[in-house]
């Protein structure tokens, strides 16, 4: 089913787990914040998968990103759709709240757990789940290990330095160096993320945007917070969107096996 949510146009489209564990998911798709949609792999291959095993998926339909919009619009979009899934929690048989993206959807998902716990008073999810996301617009070199797994797959080295901050650029519609801090939640702080909910992050291997989900995931952990991180091994960046490569099912078991714990 889909069904309108408090945002410009905006749309959620909601898969029912075939037979619940009361776990619901918000999720996000990827693609650079400018691209993407509800019917890329990413997001209904995902949100079909996860609902067979139990976990009702709302994937939202935020928008993207051009010259008539820029951040915060999609946060607020993803904000919106919070919102509106925590309203339908009895109706959809939730009991137990994640949100999670890939890639820039996994900017958009960890942006919107930052900015809940700035707002306070927010209705936080149980568990945060992140699949390769791009989390740092300046993003460090990789090290040796990264470098050459790069090196070794030409065709994966594609998310470079200047690439990366060309991209959330745009995002922003401005240079990087003042962007708030959940438009870029790979630079926040120890005081920023205090109760910040349990977090699975799933990253690629030949991937460079790993680099930034590594940096997130030890401002995590030195913070106290609970964070699991995962290398999918054998994977280049985006591998959900290409769900005939096993790492994708992997990963998803993953994150149904998370979901699905009370």
């Amino acid at each position: 089913m889909s069904a309108p949510y408090a945002a410009a146009d905006g749309l959620v489209r909601v898969y029912r787990a075939t037979a619940g564990n009361g776990s619901g998911l918000l999720w996000m798709h990827g693609g650079g914040f400018a691209a993407g949609d509800l019917d890329m792999p990413e997001a209904d291959h995902v949100a079909r998968t996860l609902a067979a095993a139990g976990t009702t998926v709302v994937s939202v339909d935020y928008r993207l990103v051009g010259e008539a919009c820029r951040y915060p619009a999609p946060s607020d979009d993803v904000l919106a759709a919070w919102e509106w899934m925590l309203a339908q929690r009895a109706e959809l048989g939730i009991t137990r709240t994640a949100i999670g993206g890939a890639s820039a959807g996994g900017n958009l998902a960890a942006g919107a757990v930052l900015r809940m716990l700035s707002e306070g008073g927010a209705v936080l999810p149980d568990v945060v789940l992140l699949a390769y996301p791009t989390l740092l617009a300046v993003q460090p070199p990789p090290d040796a290990e990264l470098r050459a797994a790069l090196d070794a797959e030409p065709e994966s080295d594609r998310f470079g330095p200047e690439v990366v901050r060309e991209m959330y650029e745009r995002f922003l519609g401005g240079p990087v160096d003042a962007a708030p801090v959940p438009a870029v939640p790979g630079t926040a702080r120890r005081e920023h993320l205090a109760g910040h909910p349990p977090t699975l992050m799933v990253n690629g291997d030949a991937d460079e945007l790993r680099v930034s989900g590594e940096v997130y995931a030890a401002t995590l952990r030195a913070a106290g917070c609970d964070i699991e991180v995962v290398t999918e091994r054998g994977t280049q960046h985006g591998h959900l969107n290409r769900p005939l490569e096993p790492a994708a099912s992997v990963t998803l078991a993953r994150f149904a096996r998370r979901l699905a714990a009370p």
